[in-house]
C-alpha cells in the first residue's frame, strides 16, 4: 500500500515540476520585475490558481478543516467573508495598487506618506512573516503530511518531535528552492497547476468521506446521517462562547479578511504582477467564485471527521490528516498527499518570494545599496530568503503545544494586520494626512494589539481588533486635520500596464455578494 502511495505521490508531484519548468524556463528573471512580479505578464487565470493555492496551504486544510472539527460551520465565516473582501480587492484596491505601479505594499506606503513609512512597514511585515507565518506554513504542512502518510508507521519512528522536525525541514528546503530559484512566475505556475489537483483532491474527501459514513448509500445519504447526529455542528451563526461569535463578523474578523485579501503582500504579490487591471480584477473576483466552494471542502471534511473520530481522542488539527488517510483508496491518497505538498510548498514559497521581496526593495535597495543593479537586488533577495527560511524551520516544532492552530494565527496576524490596513485605508482615501500620523498607527497600533493578546483584556479579541481599527483610523484623521500636509500628496501613476477595467466587474461583484448572502440564510434554515 505504501508504495502505491508513494508511486502515485512522486508521479504527480514530477508531472507538476515538469509542466512548471516546460512554462518557465525561456522566462527573463534576472531584473527584479521579472523576479518579483514574473515581468508584469500574468493573466486571470494564473493569478486566480495562484491566489488561491496560496490562501489554501495547510493553515487552512489541516486548520480550518481542524477548527470545523471542534466548532463546526461557524468557522465558515472566514472563506466566505473573503469572497467579500476579495470583492473590494477588485473594485477598489487592485486599481490603486497597478496605477502606482508598485511591487509591495510598503513602497506604495513610502510614496504617499515617505521612506519612513515604507521602512516600518518593511520591517513589520518581515518580522511578521519570520517568525509567525512562516512558521505556522511548515508546522501544519507536517502534521498534515504525517497523517496522510502516517508516518509512525512507515518510518518506524515513534518520537512525534523527530518526525516533526524532519517534515519541517523537507517542506522548508523543498519549498526554499521553488521559491529563491524561480522567483514569482514558477510560483505563479506550480500554483495554478496544483490548485487544479487541490480542488478535485479536496472534492474526492468530501465524496468518498461521506462514502464512508454511508457505505451502503450515496453521498446524500452519508451527508444526512451526519446531520441527524450532529445538528449543531451545522449551525453558521457563532454564540458568544465560540471563537467567531457572530457579531465580531462584522467587527475584527472583516478587517482582519479585508487586510488579508486587500493588502497582505504575500497574497497581493501576484495581482501587481497583472498584465492589465482587466486581468488582474477577473483573477481576483474568480478567485473570490472559487471561493465559495471553501466550506464544501475546508469545513465539512471536519466536521465528518469528528461524526468518525471524536470518540478516539485525537487533537483537532490531527483530523484532516486522518480522515485522508482512512477514506482514500491508496493511489488516491498519493495523489491528494502531493496535492497536499503542493499547497504548503505554494504559501511557504509564496510568504518567501515576498519576504525576499519586501527586504531587497525595501530595505537592501532603500538603506543598505542605493545604487544596487537589478541582479545585486536578486542575489541579497535569495540570501536573505535562505536567512528566513532557516530561522522559520527553527521556530515552526515550537507551535506543537498550540490548541487550534487555525485560531493562534488569526490571533497572531491581527498584531499587524490591523495598524498596516488602517494606514493603508488612510493614505489611499485621503492626502492630507501626514507621515508622523501613519507612523503613531503603525508602532503604536502594534503595541495596542500586542497588550491585548497577552493582557487577558476582558473584551473578546476579534471585537478588540476592530474598537483599534476604528481608534487608528479617527487618531490619523483628527491629526491629518490638526497638523495636516502643507501640499496634498498624491501617488503619481506609473502608465505601465493598460488600466482599462473589465467591464462586466461590478455585476460579478454583486452576484458573489448576493451568493454570500444568500448561502447564509440557507445553511442556517435548512
Amino acid at each position: 500500500m505504501y508504495w502505491i502511495i508513494f508511486g502515485s505521490f512522486i508521479g504527480f508531484t514530477a508531472l507538476v515540476a515538469l509542466g512548471t519548468w516546460l512554462l518557465v524556463r525561456k522566462k527573463e528573471s534576472s531584473s527584479k520585475d521579472g523576479y518579483f512580479l514574473a515581468g508584469r505578464s500574468l493573466t486571470f487565470p494564473f493569478i486566480a490558481g495562484s491566489l488561491l493555492l496560496t490562501n489554501l496551504s495547510t493553515e487552512q486544510l489541516v486548520g480550518l478543516n481542524g477548527s470545523a472539527y471542534a466548532e463546526g460551520f461557524i468557522v465558515m465565516a472566514w472563506e466566505l467573508l473573503a469572497v467579500l473582501a476579495l470583492v473590494l480587492m477588485a473594485l477598489f484596491f487592485l486599481p490603486r495598487f497597478l496605477r502606482a505601479g508598485v511591487t509591495t505594499v510598503p513602497e506604495y506606503l513610502a510614496m504617499r506618506y515617505g521612506r519612513s513609512t515604507g521602512v516600518i512597514t518593511n520591517i513589520i511585515f518581515l518580522l511578521a512573516y519570520t517568525f509567525g507565518l512562516l512558521p505556522i506554513i511548515l508546522y501544519t504542512g507536517a502534521t498534515g503530511l504525517n497523517g496522510v502518510f502516517n508516518m509512525r508507521e512507515l518510518t518506524g519512528i515513534t518520537n512525534d518531535a523527530a518526525l516533526l522536525w524532519g517534515m519541517v525541514w523537507f517542506v522548508g528546503l523543498v519549498g526554499s528552492v521553488y521559491a529563491l530559484f524561480g522567483g514569482l512566475r514558477s510560483v505563479a505556475v506550480s500554483d495554478t497547476l496544483n490548485g487544479i489537483g487541490l480542488l478535485i483532491g479536496g472534492l474526492m474527501v468530501v465524496f468518498f468521506s461521506l462514502n464512508a459514513v454511508a457505505p451502503d448509500g450515496n453521498i446524500m445519504d452519508g451527508l444526512t446521517v451526519v446531520y441527524k447526529a450532529l445538528p449543531t455542528k451545522f449551525d453558521s451563526i457563532g454564540g458568544p462562547e465560540s471563537s467567531i461569535p457572530f457579531p465580531t463578523l462584522f467587527t475584527g474578523v472583516l478587517v482582519i479578511n479585508l487586510f488579508y485579501w486587500c493588502t497582505n503582500q504575500q497574497i497581493i504579490q501576484r495581482t501587481f504582477g497583472a498584465s492589465s487591471l482587466a486581468e488582474g480584477q477577473k483573477g481576483v473576483l474568480l478567485t473570490g467564485a472559487l471561493k465559495l466552494l471553501g466550506p464544501l471542502y475546508l469545513v465539512l471534511p471536519g466536521v465528518i471527521a469528528y461524526y468518525l473520530f471524536s470518540k478516539q481522542g485525537i487533537k483537532a488539527d490531527h483530523a484532516y490528516g486522518m480522515l485522508v488517510y482512512r477514506v482514500l483508496p491508496a493511489p488516491l491518497t498519493g495523489f491528494f498527499a502531493a496535492v497536499l505538498v503542493g499547497a504548503i510548498l505554494s504559501s511557504f514559497n509564496s510568504a518567501l518570494n515576498s519576504a525576499c521581496t519586501l527586504f531587497s526593495l525595501g530595505i537592501y535597495k532603500e538603506l543598505i545599496r542605493k545604487d544596487a543593479t537589478d541582479e545585486q537586488v536578486v542575489r541579497a533577495g535569495k540570501i536573505f530568503g535562505w536567512i528566513v527560511a532557516l530561522a522559520s524551520m527553527c521556530v515552526a516544532p515550537m507551535l506543537a503545544g498550540t490548541s487550534s492552530i487555525f485560531t493562534f494565527l488569526r490571533y497572531i496576524d491581527s498584531l499587524y494586520f490591523i495598524p498596516i490596513f488602517s494606514v493603508v485605508v488612510i493614505g489611499m482615501l485621503t492626502k492630507r494626512v501626514p507621515p508622523f500620523a501613519a507612523n503613531l498607527a503603525l508602532v503604536g497600533g502594534c503595541v495596542f494589539m500586542v497588550g491585548g493578546l497577552i493582557g487577558h483584556i476582558p473584551i473578546q479579541q476579534f471585537h478588540y481588533a476592530g474598537i483599534v481599527f476604528a481608534a487608528l483610523v479617527v487618531i490619523m484623521l483628527l491629526l491629518g486635520i490638526l497638523k495636516p500636509l502643507p501640499q496634498p500628496r498624491n501617488v503619481p501613476d506609473a502608465n505601465l500596464i493598460d488600466m482599462k477595467p473589465w467591464k462586466p466587474a461590478p455585476y460579478a461583484a454583486t452576484a458573489l455578494f448576493l451568493i454570500v448572502l444568500l448561502m447564509y440564510i440557507l445553511i442556517e434554515i435548512f
